[in-house]
């Protein structure tokens, strides 16, 4: 389905991929504070390897609406240590950092993350793309607008898909001039989009999958879900894996996710019956 070659290893994914969510801030949406000490971090990490964790995915800045923003050095305080001792405690992982700063990026790859997951697509620091480009580093490419600061303010709707496409065309190609790339691209669910832009961007993928390049959905918890089931994130389990179930159906390459193991058991669930169904 896709390759992703790191420093240190190839791995190929044969099937979607479940990339594990652990956040190490005190102010995440979902589950802030839950994982800030490292006991927790290294606890909960474990689990989702055990769960069938594909990457592990370390965020030490909350982007949540109305929500000041963590300094470089907060960042950097809070994620450096742990990325150390996951290293050190599971050294085969596949590692991934969800910054939108150049200088965290680069801190984190020479500590041995292997994937930087930037939710501004390279659009908040200005010198993400060079650096990821210059140095060949598996990227996510999420589409965005605005600032950290306003970002949650956009409603997007109109032809969504189409502008998530021309994003992803124009800020591929920024970064394809620094020479062979690895982009994985992220459409930004419930990121600065109307509910039916949202759900929308579920329903087609195809239609903004640039260059036939892997596509990361990350719904998990999300307020698509809480707005519609008027659940909150700590209840919005069930309707996360109705919807990875669409977003598998419709070609998700990766689910990102805070509950690894339903993930893996709904990707398990749907390949088989895409099998038995005749279904690619």
């Amino acid at each position: 389905m896709f390759r992703l070659k790191t420093k240190n290893n190839t791995v190929i994914f044969d099937r979607p991929a479940v990339m594990g969510i652990l956040n190490v801030t005190p102010d995440s949406f979902s589950d802030g504070g839950r994982y800030n000490l490292m006991d927790n971090a290294l606890h909960h990490c474990e689990q989702m390897l055990n769960d069938g964790a594909d990457i592990i995915d370390i965020g030490g800045c909350s982007t949540r609406p109305n929500n000041p923003i963590a300094t470089e050095n907060e960042e950097l305080e809070r994620v450096i240590p742990v990325l150390k001792a996951i290293r050190k405690a599971f050294p085969e992982v596949m590692v991934s950092i969800d910054t939108f700063r150049k200088s965290v990026a680069a801190a984190c790859v020479d500590e041995g993350a292997d994937i930087i997951n930037d939710i501004s697509g390279g659009l908040f620091d200005a010198e993400m793309l060079p650096y990821i480009g210059q140095n060949h580093i598996p990227y996510v490419m999420m589409h965005c607008v605005g600032t950290p600061e306003t970002m949650h303010q956009y409603t997007l709707g109109g032809d969504i898909h189409q502008t998530v496409y021309d994003f992803f065309e124009r800020q591929c190609q920024v970064l394809s001039a620094f020479g062979e790339q690895q982009i994985i691209l992220d459409p930004g669910i419930g990121f600065g989009k109307s509910l039916e832009a949202n759900y929308q961007l579920i329903s087609d993928l195809e239609r903004y999958r640039y260059a036939g390049l892997p596509i990361l959905i990350g719904i998990s918890r999300k307020s698509l879900i809480n707005k519609v089931l008027h659940t909150t994130p700590d209840t919005a389990e069930n309707g996360t894996t109705v919807l990875n179930t669409l977003a598998l159906l419709n070609g998700a390459d990766i689910l990102r996710v805070h509950d690894v193991k339903n993930a893996r058991q709904t990707i398990e669930l749907v390949g088989t019956f895409c099998n038995f169904a005749g279904k690619i």
